[in-house]
């Protein structure tokens, strides 16, 4: 959805500015405001003085049926966007949302409408209806980069809930998208300040796709990706847990292999690479927790976390913790 700069206007039409101008969304390449009728001032004056959600969309409703052809009908609609995305209440949020699709039916609106679909239908936890709207999207623009991100870390949630029935799609989504941001391919309708949002959110769209390269087999790929998480995002705990789990993966399943190896040179060499990737799993797991210390959104990660890295480190240093809290103390971030 492009944003718009707000500028100073007459009087009398600073009101419908001010009704139009939701998080900066305004006017933008006009040299003159829209001209509106009486009529059509004072049905917006008394729509902005409505504070309800669901009345408020309610008189755009109304407005935009007596006046289908409106000269601020795509402010009309950003101001809609803006509104909803306020709403906490996420099933709220889903309903006004539906709504609104029924109100733009223009084709051109239609893409604004699909976006905030998705959004309101990931944060409500709805996946199936999540998935048919961003299949949607990416129908008629492969390349839409909000829609790729949201499918990404919609996969991801569906997961941690037990549900894999996304998980390629949500891979697939999640590389194109990083494909996309580090070739700076920026959408010409996205404005620089949510282009900069979506590049700054590169180390999360990693951290997905090696959780869904994990669950889908893939160990070698999700590696890869964790590992560049914790690269481009040094300070995002989720990120070194992220390693860590995928790590742990690995040990996991040369642990059970090893069970089973005949005595030898090869059961030997084994243990020593269990042994190696344990410690690559403690190191992670202490990076995690040293940099979600005085995180509050990431102190249930830090809780359990804290429990198997201490499993891990007392099984390696002979049921002892000397030298954990300094191992820990070695990645907090500096003052």
């Amino acid at each position: 959805m492009k944003k718009r700069s707000a500028f100073s206007i007459s009087s009398v039409a600073l009101l419908t500015c001010l009704l139009l101008s939701v998080n900066g969304v305004g006017f933008q390449d006009q040299q003159t405001p829209p001209k509106l009728s009486g009529d059509e001032m004072k049905a917006l004056q008394s729509i902005n003085a409505l504070t309800d959600p669901a009345a408020k969309l309610k008189g755009v409703g109304d407005f935009i049926k007596k006046y289908p052809k409106t000269p601020v009908r795509a402010q009309l609609l950003d101001t809609v966007v803006g509104e909803i995305a306020k709403v906490k209440d996420p099933a709220q949020a889903v309903s006004l949302a539906e709504t609104a699709q029924t109100i733009f039916t223009n084709e051109n609106e239609q893409g604004t409408v699909q976006s905030l679909l998705l959004d309101t239908y990931l944060v409500a936890g709805r996946g199936d209806d999540s998935f048919r709207v961003g299949t949607a999207i990416l129908a008629k623009n492969p390349e839409d980069v909000h829609a790729l991100m949201q499918m990404s870390f919609l996969s991801a949630n569906e997961v941690r809930k037990q549900n894999n029935k996304y998980v390629q799609q949500g891979m697939q989504a999640g590389l194109k998208a990083i494909d996309l941001i580090e070739a700076e391919k920026k959408p010409m309708t996205m404005n620089e300040a949510i282009w900069n949002n979506h590049k700054a959110q590169l180390p999360q769209i990693y951290q997905q796709v090696a959780i869904l390269a994990l669950v889908g087999g893939n160990q070698a790929e999700a590696r890869a990706r964790a590992v560049k998480a914790t690269t481009i995002g040094p300070g995002d705990p989720t990120s070194f847990a992220v390693l860590g789990m995928v790590i742990n993966n690995d040990y996991m399943n040369l642990a059970a292999s090893y069970k089973t190896m005949p005595e030898g040179k090869d059961k030997e060499a084994a243990f020593k690479k269990i042994e190696g990737l344990l410690d690559e799993v403690i190191d992670a797991y202490a990076h995690a927790v040293a940099l979600a210390v005085g995180k509050p959104e990431h102190q249930p990660m830090m809780q359990q976390l804290t429990i198997d890295l201490t499993s891990y480190y007392k099984f390696r240093h002979n049921q002892s913790t000397d030298g954990l809290q300094q191992l820990i103390d070695k990645y907090k971030s500096k003052p």
